[in-house]
């Protein structure tokens, strides 16, 4: 599992796990237009039914700026997440460098009416080096 997504956390009995890709069809260096996809799994180790309600990402690029994103839900979805189930989707971020970094969290409930945030691992954004 490591290999395939080499990032993980977990948070109250909630793994997050992600791996990342370079996409360079989609990426236009000479345009400033890096872009990667990212697969993201969530797994519920704990015992009871949790779903996703918001999520939060902070996004750096190579130059240090900060971007947030905040909203309802991913890919248009609030997954619910039984005991022993996962979820998996994936999503897409362009920068304007070759290089950032991506962390943030996911908002859940559980089934008991708790609220609580997951962290989602920091992983980084790294564009393969272009030969000259």
């Amino acid at each position: 599992m490591k290999a395939l997504f080499p990032h993980a956390l977990t948070t109250r009995g909630v793994t997050v796990r992600v791996s990342v890709s370079y996409l360079p069809e989609q990426s236009d260096p000479e345009k400033g237009r890096w872009f990667w996809a990212y697969h993201i799994r969530i797994e519920n180790e704990g015992r009871m039914t949790v779903q996703l309600l918001t999520r939060h990402w902070i996004i750096n690029d190579g130059r240090g700026a900060r971007h947030e994103v905040q909203g309802e839900g991913v890919v248009g979805e609030q997954p619910v997440i039984a005991p022993g189930e996962s979820y998996d989707y994936v999503s897409g971020c362009p920068l304007a460098t070759p290089t950032g970094q991506m962390r943030g969290s996911y908002r859940m409930i559980g089934e008991d009416g708790s609220m609580f945030d997951i962290a989602i691992p920091r992983f980084p954004l790294v564009a393969p080096a272009v030969q000259a």
